[in-house]
């Protein structure tokens, strides 16, 4: 790596400093970490791909409205634990308007950010039924959702989708839903990180068996009209976001303002539950949280154990959000385009200098440029390639971090700034340079 721009010796200084056992298997967390104590103590600025967060402004109209709440002083007063009514009635109409699926403003509860939605959503329905004690992610996935798993102390089963597009989830998803110790199905549509976007044929499946084997799906919505393949953008007119919800009765949406409105840092989104799942009555965990229905045991007990409710602050920000975007005052989907177009430019300077896409297709059609791409390089695994590439100032995360079978890495292109593409075209340059001659 005598071609590299960093101080190979500086770098392995730090990874020992954190005490980072496989720098090329490091969690998202630690990557962050190793970069921030490099560039400080460098001056160097790294290409940062390790981390999902907005590369974008807030969105104003959410900005205004929580302005307005904290001048009317709801700082100084306890929300109601499921929400407060203009939000959960804004998210009622939103699901409507750009799911064209019907789901009741109680089932619309704001959660601290869609991580807190899942944590507490993984709790219940660990315990619905003492004989579903596992449940199965769709990979790749959020990682973090795997470790909300282990701090809980939950089972679970994954497998990899990339072989099992199309007809093929049926058969993969039948062998395993039908040993009968399955509570949940878990995934993201569009992918983290792949950006594969599930069919609607696809999303019958997975309803079809959920429904004949007593399942509950959890659909993570985390990049909500994010496909820019199509124009979801326009409230009531189709075409709609896909979802399961139009193919199953027992479903979970969590809908985040992180990444669509760019609010991220206040910690804002919306776990929606079906009519159907939030009436249902469970047994099981009835006697486990000695609660009544499984949507009264979500917020009367899990999440007001949890957190006492989500900032009031907040709820009226994401609510002002919603009724913009309901009335078509707010495109919030054209706001956030720029990261399409990023990914585009992006994936040209990788494959210029050596790399491959890894995830290409869906379904043959090619993946949508969105917040995330995946990348490989020949004859690297992935933690290879997260290691190395660290030396010539770019960060990223392997896939195997994220459930998925195949070697690469994964690239969000959200904190990477247009003026930074000339620096990362050089240094995977360099890079390309200092490893083809090794092939």
């Amino acid at each position: 790596m005598n071609n590299s721009p960093l101080d190979k010796a500086l770098v392995d200084e730090k990874i020992k400093q954190l005490r980072i056992p496989d720098v090329g298997k490091a969690s998202i967390r630690e990557v962050v970490a190793l970069v921030n104590l490099v560039e400080e103590a460098t001056g160097f600025k790294y290409v940062r791909m390790e981390m999902g967060v907005p590369g974008l402004p807030p969105a104003q109209v959410g900005v205004d409205a929580e302005k307005e709440a904290l001048d009317r002083g709801v700082a100084a007063i306890y929300p109601m634990v499921d929400g407060i009514k203009p939000l959960k009635e804004e998210a009622s109409k939103f699901i409507k308007n750009f799911l064209d699926v019907e789901l009741a403003p109680a089932g619309c509860i704001p959660t601290t950010g869609s991580m807190q939605g899942t944590f507490v959503a993984f709790m219940a329905a660990a315990h619905v039924d003492k004989k579903k004690d596992t449940a199965l992610f769709i990979d790749p996935g959020f990682p973090v959702q795997k470790q909300q798993m282990m701090v809980l102390g939950l089972k679970y089963e994954t497998f990899d989708v990339y072989n099992f597009r199309g007809n093929k989830l049926r058969e993969k998803l039948e062998s395993i839903l039908s040993k009968g110790n399955i509570n949940s199905i878990i995934y993201s549509s569009p992918n983290n990180p792949a950006w594969i976007c599930f069919t609607d044929d696809e999303l019958k499946i997975i309803g079809e068996l959920a429904t004949k084997y007593d399942v509950i799906v959890m659909e993570d919505l985390a990049y909500f009209g994010m496909d820019f393949r199509q124009d979801l953008s326009k409230p009531g007119v189709p075409p709609f976001q896909p979802s399961v919800a139009n193919y199953t009765d027992h479903y979970i949406l969590f809908i985040s303002s992180s990444k669509i409105f760019s609010y991220a840092g206040q910690r804002i989104g919306i776990m929606a539950i079906s009519d159907k799942l939030f009436e249902r009555d469970y047994p099981d965990l009835q006697e486990r949280f000695k609660g009544t229905s499984f949507g009264a045991t979500v917020t009367l007990r899990l999440l007001y154990s949890v957190s006492s409710g989500t900032s009031h602050s907040a709820q009226w920000a994401l609510a002002g959000m919603l009724k913009a975007a309901n009335e078509g005052q707010f495109n919030f989907v054209e706001g956030i385009k720029e990261y399409g177009e990023r990914a585009h430019e992006m994936k040209a300077l990788f494959l210029k200098n050596g790399f491959d896409i890894v995830y290409k297709s869906d379904l043959g059609v090619p993946i949508a440029d969105g917040f995330y791409f995946t990348i490989g390089y020949p004859g690297m695994t992935g933690n290879d390639l997260v290691e190395n590439l660290l030396y010539y100032g770019v960060s990223a995360i392997a896939l195997d971090n994220t459930g998925s079978c195949e070697e690469g890495i994964r690239a969000c292109v959200s904190f990477v700034q247009r003026s930074q593409f000339a620096d990362l075209d050089t240094r995977l340059r360099l890079f390309n340079e200092n490893f083809s001659e090794k092939d």
